[in-house]
């Protein structure tokens, strides 16, 4: 019966989801999307027909080849790429850290031009986030900020490779080296993107992945935490599983074999260790349901990014014209993007506003977005945190108000490419 269900399935994707032919101006050209085939319902329909509605064995087949393929040692799926980023920051908390455990008051730089989940996790756990200024063009944090922001309080450095752009992983390693600091790659915009050819998210100490229908592979919500470190592994599942002590996997028993022989705090001696909890923990683990499509989508990931890098440069050839009133996108040196989608700023002297752009592209039916939060400091639940400034953040500003950017998904096809080259080019002719 199972063998049948699933034929049907894939009969069904045939005749439901099969592209159409793509009409210019009646049909979106989507900013980012799900790219999948009959292999993803498959499996989804394969892990509803176990009725197994936690973390299973999709989880742990996900788990396994997600660590092989970054080449760690550890990956915990979660039910989103912020719930990644707040494990990952929540495990430098614990105290079984000892000395090295983050501690409230101790400052964590990253940057204003920020998508908010990436600093969140900073205040939830009474960080005090210090704030430096990016590049336009690439978006990463200027490396001299770097630098002069870290202080006599900091032990961490947390920032996201913004839109798949590589920060300078050099300068970051060499003061995390310096100093003794933790780093915290926010990986979410960046699965594939590599720096002197090793893979992002695998520098720091620990990252984050996401797997929003946005990003470079799915499983509808979504994310990973990776490391290399078996004891922040141990650490980060803790927080992740209610932050119990035990980690037996579920439907498992005494793994550790100390089940009822231990002593916790001052609980009874021999107290079930199943019901030790260790840390101020939360329950965000992902279904066995979003593993079993991530699986199929984890198997297309090097011709999704080898897809996103072609819409990429050939969008960039295409908008290479307007350069003159554009500031079009740029890597970092060393870096190779997987790109997550185009950003654009409107330079200052264009003649027009981003707004103006913006909304002749949506007029036509192509979809922008701002660069997430522009300068997160200026929005209201993050206008009065405590927080520290190094230099000033003119980009960020700058940011706010004139980029934004559109699609390179791998859904993208050369005839949405050439659809968005001609309306901009329309656009351009009528500010001459």
């Amino acid at each position: 019966m199972r063998t049948q269900i699933l034929g049907l399935v894939r009969e069904y994707w045939g005749a439901r989801f099969q592209p159409a032919e793509f009409r210019p101006g009646q049909d979106l050209v989507h900013y980012a999307g799900r790219v999948f085939d009959a292999e993803e319902m498959c499996r989804l329909v394969d892990s509803g027909l176990d009725f197994f509605l936690t973390a299973g064995r999709f989880s742990e087949e996900f788990e396994a080849a997600f660590a092989e393929k970054l080449g760690v040692g550890n990956a915990l799926l979660v039910n989103s790429g912020s719930s990644a980023n707040l494990v990952a920051l929540a495990a430098l908390t614990s105290p079984k850290l000892g000395a090295r455990r983050l501690k409230p008051g101790d400052e964590v730089v990253t940057v204003a031009a920020a998508f908010p989940t990436t600093v969140a996790p900073m205040v939830q756990n009474g960080l005090v986030p210090v704030f430096v200024d990016v590049n336009l063009g690439d978006y990463t944090a200027i490396p001299e900020r770097l630098v002069a922001a870290v202080g006599p309080k900091t032990r961490a450095i947390m920032m996201a490779h913004t839109l798949g752009v590589p920060f300078d992983l050099d300068v970051v390693m060499e003061l995390a080296r310096r100093h003794d600091l933790w780093v915290i790659e926010d990986n979410c915009d960046a699965l594939g993107s590599r720096y002197r050819g090793q893979l992002t998210g695998t520098f720091g100490h620990i990252a984050s992945h996401s797997f929003y229908p946005a990003h470079h592979i799915t499983m509808g919500e979504g994310g990973c935490v990776v490391t290399r470190d078996d004891v922040l592994a141990g650490l980060a599942r803790s927080f992740r599983d209610w932050g119990r002590d035990c980690y037996c996997a579920g439907g498992e028993n005494n793994t550790c074999g100390k089940r009822f022989s231990q002593q916790f705090g001052t609980l009874p001696a021999g107290y079930d260790h199943k019901y030790v909890y260790s840390h101020i923990g939360y329950n965000l683990k992902v279904t066995d349901m979003q593993a079993a499509i991530g699986c199929a989508q984890l198997a297309k990931l090097d011709d999704f990014v080898a897809q996103r890098k072609a819409n990429f440069v050939r969008l960039l050839s295409a908008l290479q014209p307007f350069a003159h009133r554009l500031i079009l996108p740029r890597s970092t040196p060393h870096a190779d993007p997987a790109w997550f989608a185009f950003p654009i700023t409107v330079r200052t002297d264009a003649g027009f506003a981003r707004n103006d752009l913006t909304r002749f592209l949506e007029e036509r039916k192509i979809e922008t977005r701002n660069l997430f939060s522009g300068n997160l400091l200026r929005h209201p639940a993050f206008e009065n945190i405590a927080h520290r400034v190094v230099g000033d953040l003119q980009n960020s500003d700058l940011i706010t108000t004139h980029t934004f950017f559109v699609g390179v998904y791998p859904g993208l096809t050369g005839s949405h490419l050439e659809y968005i080259a001609a309306v901009m080019a329309e656009f351009m002719r009528s500010y001459p």
